[in-house]
């Protein structure tokens, strides 16, 4: 009986312990809660903007662009085959014909050794049948025959020579390696591209022009060009104008640009400058406002309380002002800055700064 009791009273000091330590954690849990400071994530993002103003640009116009390699292309095996030798990594720069990658050439020598012994022994033949055609020992088309297929098995040396030739992969011109794409030891294919090369010796500038100001522009045209890193100067010359313009009305204009010290790169911002004899006034906006990239710009537009991510199409830049051409107007409030403004997001909620 005692036992019993004894059982009893453990089970339910026991219990009341395990409901103790429970309701304790509880109550630390609610109390650390409390000091833990939760942001509030729909709180608004403070902001600065404003409005579109008209700017009179003065008679330079600086059009914003990014450059592109003048040459790139895939470097691919002409036959299949398995490489042999790799003689390049991404960042090797390279001369035009240097070899950069061997396939196993061993079937197609192999090949071509047979083909010299059966091209002697037909030469030997046609000898043979030549000296008795001529005594009239021998029929004249028998050796006809073998001239013939003395001329045939010529063609396929030459076949064979050339296949000989296209294992080893040569870099089409000068140029860096920007891609490699595959390894030693791998089996490709014929038209398998090995490596990207891409020569900078040379760049584009690529910048749109609107319809208005297209007609300043006119191909082999001396044109300034500056770096946008540094402010270096170049001496560009125009290279293509397209003939059709974007939706925008916009006109894509290519600037050629010697690179021989390789300071440019491709995908760096540039600028190309045209003197004109007339400035004009045009709606603009600050630079900070500016969001993405010169090829896609965009900028915030606050609407109802919310930052809205509008696309827009830009013109001349001058200094830290940007020409709008289209997108947004002279009431929109355009974000300029804003607290943490990397985080901005599309219809993220936000707070004028007074």
């Amino acid at each position: 009986m005692n036992k019993v009791k004894n059982l009893v009273i453990g089970i339910v000091i026991g219990t009341t312990l395990i409901v103790f330590t429970i309701l304790k954690l509880a109550s630390n849990k609610e109390e650390v809660q409390k000091k833990v400071h939760i942001p509030d994530i729909n709180a608004p993002v403070l902001v600065e903007t404003a409005n579109p103003v008209e700017h009179t640009f003065e008679s330079e116009f600086s059009y914003l662009g990014s450059f592109d390699p003048m040459k790139q292309s895939f470097v691919s095996a002409e036959l299949g085959g398995r490489i042999v030798s790799l003689n390049f990594a991404e960042g090797t720069a390279v001369s035009q014909g240097a070899i950069l990658a061997k396939l196993d050439d061993e079937m197609i020598r192999l090949q071509l050794e047979n083909l010299e012994v059966g091209i002697e022994g037909q030469m030997k033949d046609d000898d043979r049948y030549s000296t008795l055609a001529n005594l009239n020992a021998a029929p004249a088309i028998q050796a006809e025959k073998t001239k013939l297929g003395i001329k045939s098995a010529e063609v396929q040396r030459k076949i064979l020579e050339k296949q000989l030739k296209s294992t080893s992969i040569k870099a089409p011109y000068s140029g860096v390696i920007t891609k490699k794409m595959s390894e030693l030891g791998s089996v490709v294919g014929p038209g398998t591209p090995i490596a990207e090369i891409t020569d900078v010796s040379k760049l584009l500038l690529t910048v749109n022009i609107p319809e208005k100001d297209i007609q300043k522009f006119k191909v082999n045209q001396e044109i300034l060009v500056e770096n946008e890193l540094n402010s270096e100067s170049f001496k560009g010359i125009i290279y293509n104008i397209a003939v059709q313009a974007d939706k925008a009305h916009n006109f894509k204009v290519q600037v050629q640009v010697n690179n021989p010290n390789l300071t440019l790169r491709a995908g760096m911002y540039g600028t190309a400058k045209l003197l004109n004899n007339q400035p004009k006034t045009a709606l603009a906006i600050p630079r900070s406002a500016l969001i993405g990239s010169l090829k896609n710009p965009q900028v915030y537009v606050v609407r109802d309380g919310k930052a809205k991510l509008t696309p827009i199409t830009i013109g001349v830049i001058e200094n830290d002002k940007i020409e709008i051409l289209s997108g947004i107007g002279s009431t929109d409030l355009v974000i300029t800055r804003g607290h943490v403004k990397l985080n901005l997001k599309d219809n993220l909620k936000v707070k004028l700064s007074k």
